[in-house]
Formats: C-alpha cells, structure tokens, sequence
C-alpha cells in the first residue's frame, strides 16, 4: 500500500454506512451492512490499485434497447413503477409479453456497434475501467457462451453472422487497447434458464419460482450452469480486472435474513413469494470465487448486496453516502435517461458541471464513481454522451492531479469545497456555482492547518498564490490574472503543498 503523509486532522472518519436515499429508478441494494476485509494480498493489492482509478464507465445493453425500456425487469411479475409493462403489443398479457420481449433476439442487429469509439471517449473523458453487462436477469447473453442458445452469437440473432458478433470480446479488447481496466457484469439469476424459472411453475416474483431443497437436482443444474458461465467468461476473454455479480437475493442466507433484506428493499410493497416462502438460493459462492481466482489471481470481486467476504467493495446506487466510508466503494450512477437506453427525447443526460461536482464529491469521500450510458439498439450510444464525456475529459486534462490516487480527507467537504489528499498534497476543489464562470477573488478554509513553507498553488495556473491565517483555517487570494483565464470550467483546484 503507498504511503500516504497527511498534513493536518480534522476529525476522526466515523460514517460506516451510507445515508438512504430513494434510488431514482430501482429498489437500493442494502448497503446497511458490515464489510468483511479481504485478506487474499494479490485482492488487497488490486484494490489499492482500483482505489487509485477513482472513474469507471458502466454499460448496460440488451434486447431491451429495442423497445427503450428498462432492463430485464418489465418480465418481472413485481408490481412497482420502473418495471410496469407499457410497451408491446400484449402489455396486459404478462405469458403472451413474456414471449415478445424473448422474441426481441430475432431483431436484435446493433450493426453501428463501434466499441473502439466508446473507449476512445471513455478514455478521453479520464476513465480508467469498464464495466459490461454481460448478461442481465432477462439471461440474455452478449458472450458466445457454450451454455445457452439465448445469445447475441445464436442464430436466432441477426447479429450473429457479423464478425463482430461477440460483443463482449470486442469491448473488452477495444478498452484494454486505451489501458481501461475490464470488469464483467453478470447476473446471478437468470429469467430464462429452465433451471432457474422452472416452465411447470409460473414465475411469481424476482426469485426462483421453486423450492431448490425439494428440487435439488434442478437447483444443481442452476448452479453448474453459472459457474460454468462466469468461468467462460473468465477463461476466453482475456485479463478480466472485476467480477460485478448482480442479482442480490440470490445467496445463501436464512429466511430471516433474505425476508429482512426484502422488507427493507420494498417495505409493505412487498407482495407474494416475498411474504411467504423464501427460500435458499446458495449458488456456492465460495467455491465460484476460489476457482475464478485460480483463472484470474487478485480478481476483484463485488457480489453486490451480499454481506460477506465476495463483496471486496460497495455499490451505493444513484446515490452518494453524506459522509466517508471507510471500505473501498463504487458509487454506481446513471448518466442520462435509464440504465438502459431510452428514446433521445427522453434521454436528459447530466451536463458536466453535474458530473464533475459528483466526480468530485464522491472522491472527496474515499470513493469511484461507476458513470452508466447506455448503448442503443443499433450498437450507438447518445451524441449528448460524447459531448458529456468530452467535456469531463477538458477538466480532467487540468485537474486530475486531484482525483487520481487519492484518498479520503476529513472533514471531506467543507460547503461547496471537497478536499482529497495524496502524499504530502492537501487538494480543495472548489465547486463553481450555477453562475460562476470564474474562480472567486478569495477561497477560504475553515480548518486547514498550514506551517510557513506552505505552498499553495491552482492547478492549470503558473505561480504561487497568497494566503493568510484565518480563524482555524486560511484563507487564498485569487489573483485577477488567473480569474479573467481560468484554465478549467466548473471547479477549480487548490493544491496545498507542505
């Protein structure tokens, strides 16, 4: 681990869990939870490396993309308002739907699929890792898996016969030529597998719609089709960085504490299978983990939601905890529209100004931020995406000194300031108001602690600049020079030198 001076205390890091908020489209994962340090070193050192990265991309892309509607979840007999059915031609008829959305293979034909452009904007924009759903709960597989017929590379797909059929492949070499990191999204449940929805069973909620303890050659059927999944992808693909397990409730846990995660997921929503049967879904994680690691040593693995030692770091979904988090986290975060791609009218992408504050407020507080765009259905991604990824690029080529290898700083924020630290550097980022377009003429710090051969500097600006004592704190002139041309728009930074 590098060694890490820091110049002044302030308050002890005490925030263990992250502040609820409602998620803007989808139950939150729990992350009310304890962490269980990993002790593997090779993991421990991969996460050292992975905290240094500090800004991900997460791309989610199916079938769905066709209709522009939520991934995988309108085939799921739950009743909220992100997964109700409205479109198709049967949206009340939930077998006769079913059977269209599966059906979406046989047009889905994503021939703009350019994954060297994505990863050019993504490198661009200062991302440092990638993260692809390999397969959604829908079971749609974008990988030419051996295990099912359901895939981007089966015949019933259009897209098959293009030889850039295995997008999975094509991602992740086009990512891994710009030194992204690679990680694979991969669902635990799987709506289309016999083994998991059994066909002489409706399906009556996200869970598998058996008992697996009085089916357990069924259920064992389940859990070799998984490994065998997640070990293609592990084998056949190259160097892979992350293993992104979705699909929480399914674990091994008692029934008490699977019926406790879902009550705090949907309170007194919670309907059918969540009240009454729950059942054990132990996919022998363990196991899974040991062998992946065999294939891919210090593979960083996040089985989202599941306390335990396979869950290296956590995922707070669209939403940034108040206070640090003293684990290693990802804040997972939606760009514009949905997790999926949705029709351009809809799309509504966050500006830069937006991304850069988060950016900024999640690494203040020891975290990466996991940014979500959506491929569309003919393989292409927004043009707002590439406006947005290129504007965070313009502050990143100034400013990343602050962002990259640092580490969480009490009190993180002060106001509309978020501090990191890296080495023997303090960095304020001061986070420009709606109608600031150039630094203000004094920044002040209420608890900085300095000593005389302090030095303090704005990034992207020549010279050293004047401060003074102020109360417990300092406070930085900003001289007229550097605030008629200020060298980045939406933040400006403080590099505070000891």
């Amino acid at each position: 681990m590098k060694k890490r001076t820091i110049i002044y205390l302030l308050l002890a890091v005490t925030a263990i869990i992250v502040t609820a908020r409602p998620a803007l489209s989808q139950p939150e994962h729990d992350h009310h939870q304890r962490y269980y340090p990993e002790s593997d070193p090779l993991v421990l050192a991969k996460l050292e490396q992975w905290q240094d990265l500090k800004f991900g991309l997460l791309m989610h892309w199916g079938t769905y993309s066709q209709w522009g509607i939520v991934e995988s979840w309108s085939i799921c007999p739950e009743d909220y308002p992100w997964c109700r059915r409205t479109t198709g031609e049967t949206p009340d008829d939930y077998f006769a739907y079913k059977k269209a959305y599966e059906n979406l293979i046989s047009t889905f034909n994503p021939v703009d699929f350019d994954p060297s452009r994505w990863a050019k904007a993504a490198a661009g924009a200062g991302m440092k890792y990638v993260v692809f759903t390999t397969k959604h709960h829908d079971g749609f597989c974008m990988w030419d898996t051996r295990e099912t017929d359901y895939k981007i590379t089966g015949e019933a797909c259009p897209f098959h016969l293009d030889e850039r059929a295995d997008v999975t492949m094509e991602i992740f070499k086009a990512f891994r030529e710009q030194g992204l990191w690679t990680g694979a999204y991969f669902s635990k449940a799987d709506w289309h597998s016999e083994y998991y929805w059994w066909p002489n069973f409706p399906p009556r909620d996200r869970n598998v719609n058996y008992d697996p303890e009085a089916y357990p050659g069924r259920w064992e059927n389940f859990i070799r089709f998984t490994h065998n999944q997640i070990m293609e992808l592990l084998t056949s693909y190259g160097q892979v960085d992350i293993l992104w397990l979705d699909g929480g409730w399914v674990a091994k846990q008692s029934p008490e504490e699977i019926r406790g995660f879902y009550n705090r997921q949907t309170g007194d929503a919670a309907t059918g299978f969540l009240k009454g049967t729950i059942v054990n879904q132990d996919i022998r994680m363990d196991e899974l983990v040991k062998k992946a690691r065999s294939k891919q040593p210090g593979l960083i693995v996040v089985d989202r939601a599941v306390p335990g030692p396979n869950q290296n770091y956590l995922t707070p979904e669209n939403q940034v905890p108040d206070q640090a988090i003293p684990y290693p986290w990802e804040s997972c975060i939606i760009a514009g529209g949905g997790w999926s791609w949705v029709a351009p009218e809809k799309a509504r992408y966050k500006s830069t100004r937006e991304v850069v504050h988060l950016l900024a407020d999640i690494v203040s507080k020891g975290g990466n931020l996991l940014l979500n765009i959506a491929p569309g259905p003919h393989g292409e991604w927004h043009p707002q995406a590439y406006t947005l990824l290129e504007g965070v690029g313009q502050w990143m080529k100034v400013n990343a000194e602050a962002i990259y290898g640092t580490r969480a700083i009490a009190p993180y924020r002060e106001g509309n300031i978020c501090l990191t630290q890296k080495d023997d550097n303090i960095y304020a980022i001061y986070l420009a108001g709606a109608d600031e377009t150039r630094p203000p003429s004094v920044i002040s710090l209420e608890k900085v602690q300095t000593t005389p051969l302090t030095k303090i500097t704005m990034l992207g600006s020549t010279g050293t600049l004047k401060w003074k004592p102020e109360g417990n704190g300092i406070s930085v002139k900003i001289p007229e020079s550097i605030r008629n041309h200020p060298a980045s728009q939406y933040a400006w930074v403080l590099k505070i030198s000891n």
